[in-house]
């Protein structure tokens, strides 16, 4: 972490309080003698704010519109191929009850709707609160000024030229007034982007909407056997075809990371939701676009602890250890997002796991909510 940020002014250290990025080169299971890149997001409680009070479901506006009925069944979760870093591993057996679940990714209308009525106020538009943010930082960390802190989120500035992978500080700035309403800062907006997914949003952003929509954020098991839209071990929601095969499948980077995208599939961002064909279960975007948050905590090692057996609707971890950063909790996000790529993460994959604090939004980062019966 030290090592990632020693280049930066004290103040925007506190203001990540320790943002990592992570890339490094790991080897697999499953005796795979190849050596992946393994792309993990792990960022600390770098906000430091009070969360909201808690927000009323509306019972009267609960409803399924816009959401597809998924059977329950038995599948087989995790990586079923040599691509998969070590926490897609082992593969086991998984059994889930039928639920319902958003389409598309949450959009900016629907979460402006949920604004509106409630008055909620995101994460990133919250400036840090110096004593939490202390808390977080070695003993005797100055105060900074209270010019830098302020209401601030992650966005991502590509580099003019070819950089290594292993410092994503390269590509990603802290960029004050970026928000769910101003994707790029100040000046930015989402005027005429109703239909695009809402995005720097925290997991207590997606918890706090799904509650008032009556729904929930999916467990990581109903997500990806609702990704896998009823195929067996294939690696894409959409089958075996590479995804840069064919016409374009999703939303995800094409050509040189982090410096070129030629925008093959049409965007260099975020797409508007549908834009892309669904899987075989109707839900769009389940690769690539934004990550999308899940209801789980975080463990890497999480899957072996169910390797015995048949796991009957698995919730995740009680808790959260993330070796990396084994004092801040973290939770799941999956399905990729644009930024995705073969040389990088390749996290569009139907296995791929990511994590980060629940505090942490980003300009790729959005949520879809699922509904029991």
């Amino acid at each position: 972490m030290t090592q990632l940020l020693s280049n930066r002014p004290l103040w925007m250290i506190a203001g990540f309080a320790g943002l990592v990025l992570s890339c490094s080169l790991q080897r697999t299971t499953a005796n795979v003698q190849r050596e992946v890149v393994s792309c993990h997001t792990n960022v600390p409680a770098r906000f430091a704010v009070q969360t909201n009070a808690a927000v009323p479901v509306v019972q009267t506006d609960a409803s399924t519109e816009g959401m597809v009925w998924i059977d329950g069944g038995s599948f087989a979760m995790g990586a079923h191929d040599a691509e998969g870093r070590p926490d897609e591993y082992p593969v086991h057996s998984v059994q889930v009850k039928g639920f319902w679940m958003d389409a598309t990714e949450v959009t900016n209308a629907q979460f402006r709707k949920f604004v509106e009525a409630t008055g909620y106020i995101t994460t990133a538009e919250k400036a840090p609160d110096w004593e939490e943010l202390k808390k977080q930082l070695p003993p005797g960390t100055p105060k900074p000024p209270d010019s830098v802190l302020v209401a601030a989120s992650l966005v991502f500035t590509p580099p003019a030229q070819p950089v290594p992978l292993n410092n994503a500080a390269q590509w990603w700035r802290w960029q004050k007034g970026a928000d769910w309403r101003h994707p790029q800062g100040t000046g930015s907006s989402i005027e005429g982007k109703d239909n695009y997914p809402v995005v720097h949003v925290s997991w207590d952003d997606a918890a706090a909407y799904a509650k008032w929509a009556g729904k929930r954020l999916p467990t990581e098991a109903e997500w990806e056997y609702a990704a896998r839209g009823g195929q067996k071990q294939q690696p894409f929601t959409w089958g075996s075809e590479a995804v840069d095969a064919g016409k374009p499948k999703a939303n995800t980077w094409q050509g040189h990371f982090p410096d070129n995208n030629t925008t093959w599939d049409g965007f260099k961002g975020a797409a508007p939701v549908k834009t892309f064909a669904p899987n075989a279960y109707g839900l769009y975007d389940m690769a690539g676009n934004v990550w999308e948050w899940c209801a789980d905590w975080y463990q890497p090692a999480y899957y072996e602890t169910l390797a015995a057996g048949v796991a009957s609707n698995p919730v995740g971890p009680a808790n959260s250890f993330d070796p990396e950063e084994p004092g801040m909790p973290k939770r799941v996000q999956r399905g990729g997002s644009f930024l995705c790529h073969a040389s990088y993460c390749a996290s569009y994959r139907v296995s791929a796991r990511m994590k980060a604090s629940p505090d942490t939004g980003l300009e790729h980062s959005g949520f879809r909510c699922v509904r029991s019966r």
